[in-house]
């Protein structure tokens, strides 16, 4: 699934074609792409709009629209595994796999294009409230170091699940949280609240420094189905540590590196940069998984 730095290389792509372009007609060829609207509710509530802005939350990709020099809701995206948008030309048939298209105003169309069928491009005429559950950006201002370390170390939880889990921070996945502990040395099954401050700290750097990286690179292209809006792949793929990596040596040991599961997620880690979690023990020295055994 696209993650944070795969979905604003395609707003930052989109964006230079379609801000200030007026939305002519609107064609949906999958219903379930738009969500609960209807087909006639869909039409009537972007064709007449103006995009004013294509901007992301988390994984979402938002184009606001204005009506009469009035806000008029948006167009919230989601590529979930296979969604892609594409700027192009008029054409005579419907695109492989095309599920929306909106005819703009300087004669071409943005379509959402989507192999599996699992992704959403409908419109919301309060973003905010689909946003509302979403915890803090993890590249914005607001994410500072001294938040994180002290959210972080005040939950009880495994670092992999807590990463993952959109109402801590926005935007994170799979790739990138893997990418992100290895590079701070921390083993995903660590528990959250016995991380020490300084290795928070360094967690809060590595994943702004990782998704950063990412970005320029336009994302990753692990598999056939992420490519920017110009059709390319992005290449940050080229950059992983332990991600899709299991039985090639680590970079930095040269240790294999293993593949876990973790919270129900393909993990993968370094057993040897990324020292595993030691069970606590009880007051005769045991651990308490010997205790109870």
């Amino acid at each position: 699934m696209p993650e944070l730095p795969e979905v604003e290389t395609v707003c930052r792509l989109i964006r230079p074609r379609i801000v200030g372009r007026r939305v002519l007609a609107a064609d949906v060829h999958w219903k379930r792409t738009i969500g609960a609207s209807s087909v006639p509710a869909f039409r009537k509530a972007v064709v007449g709009t103006r995009i004013v802005r294509v901007w992301r939350r988390a994984k979402y990709i938002v184009i606001d629209l204005e009506r009469d020099d009035r806000p008029a809701g948006a167009i919230v995206g989601h590529l979930r595994m296979t969604g892609r948008l594409v700027v192009e030309p008029p054409r005579p048939d419907v695109p492989p796999y095309g599920r929306v298209a909106l005819e703009l105003d300087d004669g071409n169309v943005l379509h959402f294009i989507d192999v599996r069928k699992f992704g959403r491009f409908g419109f919301a005429a309060d973003p905010d409230e689909v946003f509302s559950e979403l915890g803090p950006e993890p590249l914005s201002d607001e994410f500072t170091e001294e938040l994180f370390v002290r959210e972080l170390r005040s939950r009880r939880r495994v670092l992999k699940p807590l990463l993952l889990d959109q109402s801590f921070v926005a935007g994170l996945g799979n790739i990138y949280v893997d990418e992100s502990l290895f590079r701070s040395g921390l083993h995903p099954l660590r528990r959250a609240d016995r991380v020490s401050r300084a290795a928070a700290g360094r967690l809060w750097k590595e994943i702004r420094d990782t998704l950063a990286e990412a970005i320029e690179r336009e994302g990753s292209s692990f598999d056939t189905f992420y490519r920017t809006p110009e059709g390319k792949p992005g290449s940050y793929q080229d950059q992983f540590r332990v991600y899709g990596r299991d039985g090639r040596p680590c970079r930095s040991c040269g240790r294999p590196i293993k593949k876990l599961v973790v919270g129900q997620r393909g993990t993968h880690v370094c057993t040897r940069c990324q020292a595993a979690p030691r069970p606590r023990s009880d007051r005769t020295g045991r651990s308490r998984r010997a205790a109870a055994g």
